[in-house]
C-alpha cells in the first residue's frame, strides 16, 4: 500500500515544491518516500512497504525507461498472474505484486487490468507518448483522484494532496480505466462488469449517480435460489477471500466489533494466520466490548482495546476525523471520529495489515431499509448501497487506516463474494425480519450462539460515542470547506435518513437531495437538541451509578 502522487506536462519542471507537497501530504500513507524525475514528469510515492518490502522500489521503471508505475494497493493473484507470465516468456523483474502488475502491463496492455484481483489505484506513465494511464479497483476499496492545473495533471492517492491546486478535483471511478494526458482526458471507461451491475459511469458519483442505473445487467443474472447451494458457495468464496489476504508473514489484525461480519473474519483469520491480533474500540462497559472480549478469550487470541469514553469527543477529535477522511455525509464522519483512535492504536501496536468486516450489510441486507421495502425496490436499494461504498465505508476506512500508515482489507468485498451477492435473492439475505439470513446459515456450525444472535448493533451507536459526536454536526461542513475538499464535493445530508423520510424510495429520495443537498437551520436544531438531550441524560446516569454504594 502507498500514496501515490504524480505531475505530467511541460510544467511539471517548475512544479519541484508543489511535488514535494504533495507527497507530505500523503505521507502518513507510508514510511519510505520515493521519486522519479524525468522531462515533463514528477512521480513519487509514499511506500508501505508489506509484499516484496526491500525489491519493490517504486516509482517502477521499465528496462527500457518508458514507463513508470506508481502503485498504491495489492494484487492477491499476483502468484499466479507471476506464472502465466513466466509461461509466456515475460517474467517478472520481481518477486512482489507491483512488478507483476507492471509486467502484465507489458504484456497485455490495457486487457491486463480485468485479470487483477485484488484492492488498488495505480497510474502509469507513458514518457514517449507523455500520457498516463489511470486505474482503480471494481469496488473502488483503494482512492485515486486528479485535476488540472497550470498546463499539468496532477494525479494522488487523497483530495487533500490536490487541494492546494485550487482547481476541481475529480474521482476516478471504481472499476475503471483510460488514459489521460497534460491538457486532455482523462477518458475513463469500465473494464469489468461489476461497473455495469452497479450503475457506475466514469464521471459520476455519489448520490448523483441514477439510482435506477444497473436494473438491466443485474435484472439478466442467473439467481441462486436453493440455500444449501447458496451457503455452500459462500462459505468457499469468504474462505478463499480470507485465505488470500492473510499470505504474508507479517502479523494480521482483525478489526472486531463484537458483530457478526468482523467476528467471522476473526475466527477465519485466528485459523489461516498463526500471528494474529483483534483491535477493539468502545465505550467502557458497552456491548462491543463486552462480546469481543469474550470471544477473543475463547479463541486464545491476543486482544488489543480501546476504551474510549463519550465525554473525550470534542471538536479537535472531530476536526481529525474531518481533515483525515474527506468525507462528504455527516454519518460517514461520525463513523470516522471512532476509527482515527483505533486505527491509531493499531499502528502504535506495530501492526500493517488488518482485515475488516466492512461490505457485509451492504452485500447480505444489514440495514433496515431492506426490511421495510418492496422486493423490487429492495434491489435497488442494494445495488445502490454498493455503488456507493467507494465514497462511503470504503473511503473511511482507507483514510482512517492510511493515515496511520494501516492497510486494511476487506475480504467481504473481493469480487467473487460480490459476484454471488448479486445472484442472491433479497429472500435469502433477509428471511422471517433475520438480516444477513444466508450468512448465519453458511457459518451457522462456526459462529458461537451469542454472536450468531446477537442483533446488528454498530459499533459507537450502543456506546454512546455516535451521539457525543453528533453534539458537533453543524460544525462539519465549515471544517470540511476550510480544509477545502469542497473542491471535490461539498458536505450533504445522509442519504439514509433522506431515504427513510422517503418511505425508501430511491427515485424520491435522489429528486430530494438534488433540490436540497445539506440541512436546513431548523433540522439542525432538532438534531443538535435531540443529541444534547441524550448526552444530558447519558451524563446524570453516570452520575448516578457513581454516587451508588459500593456493594
Amino acid at each position: 500500500m502507498c500514496g501515490i502522487a504524480l505531475i505530467l506536462g511541460p510544467a511539471a519542471a517548475d512544479a519541484e515544491d508543489r511535488f514535494a507537497g504533495m507527497l507530505t501530504t500523503l505521507a502518513p500513507r507510508g514510511e519510505r518516500r520515493e521519486t522519479r524525475r524525468g522531462p515533463g514528469l514528477l512521480a513519487g510515492t509514499q511506500r508501505l512497504r508489506i509484499v516484496d518490502r526491500d525489491a519493490a522500489v517504486q516509482p517502477w521503471t521499465s528496462a527500457d525507461g518508458r514507463w513508470v508505475l506508481c502503485y498504491n494497493g495489492e494484487l492477491f493473484n499476483y502468484r499466479e498472474l507471476g506464472a502465466q507470465l513466466a509461461a509466456l516468456g515475460a517474467p517478472p523483474g520481481g518477486d512482489g505484486d507491483t512488478a507483476v502488475l507492471a509486467a502484465a502491463f507489458a504484456q497485455w496492455g490495457e486487457q491486463a487490468v480485468g485479470r487483477f484481483r485484488g484492492e488498488f489505484a495505480f497510474a502509469i506513465a507513458d514518457t514517449a507518448g507523455q500520457r498516463v494511464y489511470l486505474a482503480r479497483d471494481p469496488l473502488g476499496v483503494k482512492p485515486l483522484y486528479w485535476a488540472r492545473s497550470g498546463g499539468a495533471l496532477h494525479v494522488a492517492s487523497e483530495i487533500k494532496a490536490l487541494v492546494p491546486l485550487g482547481q476541481p478535483v475529480h474521482e476516478v471511478p471504481p472499476g475503471h480505466h483510460g488514459w489521460a494526458g497534460a491538457a486532455a482526458g482523462p477518458d475513463l471507461a469500465a473494464y469489468t462488469g461489476l461497473a455495469a451491475y452497479t450503475g457506475l459511469a466514469a464521471g459520476t458519483s455519489g448520490a448523483g449517480r441514477d439510482p435506477r442505473a444497473g436494473r438491466g445487467a443485474e435484472a439478466g443474472a442467473e439467481l441462486v435460489t436453493d440455500p444449501a447451494e447458496a451457503a455452500k458457495l459462500l462459505r468457499a468464496a469468504f474462505e478463499d477471500s480470507v485465505r488470500v489476504r492473510v499470505d504474508t508473514d507479517l502479523t494480521v489484525g482483525v478489526i472486531l466489533s463484537g458483530g457478526l461480519d468482523s467476528s467471522l473474519t476473526l475466527l477465519h483469520v485466528a485459523q489461516m494466520h498463526p500471528d494474529c491480533v483483534a483491535f477493539t474500540i468502545g465505550a467502557p462497559g458497552s456491548d462491543d466490548l463486552r462480546y469481543a472480549r469474550r470471544l477473543c478469550a475463547e479463541l486464545g487470541v491476543r486482544h488489543e482495546v480501546v476504551e474510549l469514553a463519550p465525554r473525550r469527543i470534542g471538536r479537535a477529535e472531530i476536526r481529525a476525523a474531518i481533515e483525515m477522511s474527506e468525507l462528504t455525509e455527516y454519518g460517514d464522519i461520525i463513523n470516522a471520529v471512532v476509527s482515527v483512535p483505533l486505527f491509531r492504536r493499531v499502528a502504535d501496536a506495530g501492526v500493517k495489515v488488518v482485515l475488516t468486516g466492512d461490505g457485509s450489510d451492504e452485500l447480505f441486507g444489514g440495514y433496515a431499509m431492506y426490511h421495510r421495502a418492496s422486493p423490487d425496490q429492495a434491489r435497488r436499494l442494494f445495488l445502490h448501497k454498493i455503488r456507493n461504498l467507494a465514497r462511503t465505508e470504503l473511503q473511511r476506512v482507507d483514510r482512517t487506516s492510511m493515515g496511520h500508515g494501516v492497510e486494511a482489507r476487506v475480504p467481504f468485498l473481493d469480487p467473487a463474494l460480490v459476484e454471488l451477492a448479486l445472484a442472491l435473492p433479497m429472500d435469502l439475505k433477509v428471511r422471517d425480519g433475520q438480516e444477513k439470513w444466508i450468512l448465519r446459515e453458511a457459518f451457522a456450525d462456526l459462529l458461537p450462539g451469542y454472536i450468531r444472535d446477537r442483533p446488528k448493533n454498530p459499533m459507537s451507536h450502543s456506546s454512546g460515542l455516535h451521539e457525543r459526536a453528533r453534539l458537533y454536526k453543524p460544525l462539519f461542513p465549515g471544517i470540511h470547506r476550510f480544509a477545502g475538499y469542497d473542491l471535490c464535493a461539498p458536505v450533504r445530508r445522509d442519504f439514509s435518513a433522506v431515504l427513510e423520510a422517503a418511505g425508501h424510495d430511491l427515485d424520491l429520495a435522489a429528486a430530494q437531495l438534488a433540490a436540497r443537498p445539506d440541512y436546513s437551520a431548523g433540522e439542525r436544531a432538532r438534531d443538535f437538541a435531540g443529541a444534547l438531550k441524550w448526552n444530558a441524560r447519558a451524563l446524570a446516569r453516570g452520575a448516578g451509578r457513581a454516587r451508588e454504594p459500593a456493594r
